[in-house]
């Protein structure tokens, strides 16, 4: 895992909750295919608690729907790798975050295995909201090994959550 937190995504993330501070803001996650990694490189800084509410790690459907109140038929109709998904997972986490302003979602294919033509290896959608309701879903297409794609993800989450934090101050 340690190698997923290089020098640069612990300095990126130590920029977020900087400027999350600064805006007197509080984030929650909730990771799929990052398994938890945009959280530990948030909390990985002391001070982080002030900023962090939390993360919940809902790889599987099951966890999306029993955690973040993903809807069954979102992801039966949809897939777990959507914006629709990626949307819910973020206004679930929002819920289940009371003191939270913020939220990012993860959910994608890493890979090596479960890519198809329509949703290829290193495919990973986000969903970033603020409380006040403004958000947006965005997808990305990452190259590289499993490893290579979950360390991008985990970059494009922290900038997420640094432009939910723009916005905020710009309000």
């Amino acid at each position: 895992m340690t190698s997923m937190l290089n020098q640069q995504i612990l300095a990126r993330a130590a920029e977020v909750l900087g400027r999350m501070r600064d805006a007197g803001l509080r984030a929650v996650t909730a990771e799929s295919c990052t398994g938890g990694l945009v959280a530990a490189a948030l909390t990985h800084h002391a001070g982080s608690s002030d900023m962090v509410e939390g993360g919940f790690v809902t790889y599987s459907n099951a966890m999306k729907t029993a955690l973040l109140g993903v809807p069954p038929a979102l992801l039966a109709h949809h897939g777990a790798v959507s914006a629709e998904v990626a949307a819910s997972m973020a206004r679930g986490a929002l819920a289940h975050a009371p003191d939270a302003d913020l939220a990012v979602a993860i959910t994608g294919i890493a890979g090596p295995g479960g890519g198809s033509a329509e949703k290829p290896v290193g495919l990973v959608w986000f969903g970033a909201i603020r409380r006040d309701g403004e958000g947006s879903t965005i997808s990305r297409q990452f190259a590289g090994d499993r490893e290579a794609v979950r360390s991008q993800a985990v970059a494009q989450a922290l900038d997420l959550l640094a432009d939910l934090t723009d916005a905020h101050m710009h309000i």
